[in-house]
């Protein structure tokens, strides 16, 4: 049950995986004997790649009689095939006892592996997300933007939504609701634009480091190398369309990444040499307009205009990617900003006439 992105996500990005509709509409076909598990994450919690989630599918469902072909057919071909034959194997008898005995069943067994110290996955049972609040939401993005910068960059944000949200405007609760909602999470997107301090700042969090180790075997440096792929602005050469074209860069990185995100604090300020390209400006300028914006909204909008109000603050949602690709989204979100402002500002127009 685990959901895997198909082709369509490459040609549109805001493509979501359809979970509730794709389970109900296996239900449907297959009826009580459709079953779920999260054979993907119970293949890394067992045996420590998602390599080996289709043996563990194939021991699952044969341990189920959906497979008509002996134990020793399916054993042999696994040998026969001659790749990571005892892993296999494993994953394939592991697949068997999960099918006799459910995913939490088998936890005892797991003595001295990464299991018997994280526990089973949570996907392994059924658990029911609620959504996140509004107030929640603007907390997690102010704690964000705090490590981001600083808490008077988060204190901005914070101020710019309640001013949306202490208005006063003729729109239902539920209208209300959204058009917050939506800058809650478009502000926050524009204002922690991912600059040469955040990727320093992301690489030299502990956390990035602790994911590597509980991925993979050893430790970096020792069992494995780093290797970083980065075309940073001022460094880059670019290719005959002015593209910049990235580079590799060695482990020693992560000696400049810690150091660099000390530096953040000179975001936007006369001494930042990255920020003076016209990428960054660029962002700058978006954070601005956005903010100017939410103003603009926070005093003009109504029910006549709420629809065009909430279209324009999803709009950052469009700019996506990176370099040319961000560049291309972005001249058609700009397109796409003039269209909803005439129609925002005309409608409220006719509201104050009317």
């Amino acid at each position: 049950s685990a959901n895997t992105p198909t082709a369509e996500f490459i040609t549109n990005p805001k493509w979501q995986f359809p979970e509730a509709s794709a389970e109900r509409n296996l239900k449907e076909a297959i009826g009580q004997d459709c079953e779920f598990i999260d054979a993907r994450a119970l293949a890394v919690q067992l045996l420590g790649d998602a390599i080996y989630t289709n043996p563990l599918m194939l021991g699952y469902v044969w341990q189920k009689g959906w497979v008509p072909l002996s134990h020793e057919s399916l054993v042999r071909a696994i040998e026969l095939n001659d790749v990571m034959v005892e892993k296999n194997l494993a994953a394939f008898e592991w697949g068997r006892a999960i099918a006799e005995r459910g995913p939490a069943a088998v936890a005892p067994e797991l003595k001295g592996s990464k299991a018997e110290n994280t526990g089973m996955p949570e996907a392994a049972a059924q658990v029911i997300a609620m959504p996140e609040t509004l107030a929640a939401l603007i907390e997690r993005n102010a704690q964000m933007l705090t490590a981001y910068q600083n808490a008077a960059y988060a204190k901005r944000y914070v101020d710019a939504v309640k001013s949306i949200q202490t208005s006063k405007k003729s729109i239902s609760d539920g209208q209300a609701q959204e058009l917050a909602r939506a800058i809650a999470q478009n502000l926050a997107k524009l204002m922690a634009y991912k600059d040469e301090y955040e990727v320093a700042r992301l690489y030299a969090d502990p956390a990035f480091t602790e994911k590597l180790c509980a991925q993979f075997e050893g430790e970096p440096g020792k069992d494995y190398r780093l290797k970083f792929y980065l075309a940073p602005p001022l460094l880059a050469k670019k290719d005959d369309k002015g593209h910049l074209i990235k580079k590799q860069y060695g482990p020693w990185m992560m000696h400049a990444f810690r150091l660099l995100a000390k530096f953040k604090g000179l975001r936007g300020t006369a001494l930042d040499v990255f920020g003076k390209t016209a990428e960054r400006r660029q962002e700058r300028q978006l954070v601005d307009d956005y903010l100017a914006l939410v103003r603009e909204l926070a005093q003009s909008v109504n029910a006549h205009n709420i629809e065009p109000a909430i279209d324009l603050a999803k709009l950052p949602d469009d700019i996506r990617g990176f370099g040319h690709i961000k560049d291309a989204n972005l001249a058609a979100a700009q397109k796409r900003r003039e269209m909803l402002l005439r129609r925002y500002r005309g409608e409220a127009e006719l509201s104050r006439v009317a």
